[in-house]
């Protein structure tokens, strides 16, 4: 499982012209993009959940469970695409959806439970993601 987290100001998912998720961080806040390969499990969901709740990468070294910071969830097989040859991504490190779309779902309740607060986009679906890098800062976190 790949989490590419990023600290922003504010953040919304939209599709179809629809707001599906959005947080209001107040002042920081986190996008987290999830990707799911083959072997990954609940363990694996649950494990990097926490990671980051408790990754303290907001202002003053303070993470998401000291200040309270929501955290934005969205499905993104594309974190395992497979760029070694040609010019063509190739996906078949990415999990699919059946197996994909329950860990994503474990993820974020395991945020829940931790105590985030927590909005989401909708899995398989084509979103348009605003939102503002704060710093900017990124990272990516694997389990």
């Amino acid at each position: 499982m790949r989490v590419l987290v990023q600290r922003v100001t504010s953040a919304r998912v939209t599709v179809e012209g629809v707001i599906v998720g959005e947080i209001s961080p107040n002042p920081q806040g986190l996008v987290a993009l999830v990707g799911v390969t083959h072997g990954d499990t609940e363990a694996t969901a649950r494990a990097l959940a926490d990671k980051l709740w408790r990754l303290r990468i907001l202002d003053e070294e303070r993470s998401a469970a000291d200040v309270d910071a929501p955290i934005l969830v969205v499905s993104q097989f594309t974190l395992y695409a497979n760029t070694a040859k040609g010019r063509r991504p190739s996906w078949n490190a990415a999990a699919p959806g059946p197996v994909a779309e329950p860990l994503v779902a474990t993820f974020t309740q395991a945020l829940t439970e931790l105590g985030a607060t927590t909005a989401t986009g909708r899995f398989g679906a084509h979103m348009h993601i605003e939102l503002s890098n704060d710093g900017p800062v990124t990272l990516l976190l694997e389990g």
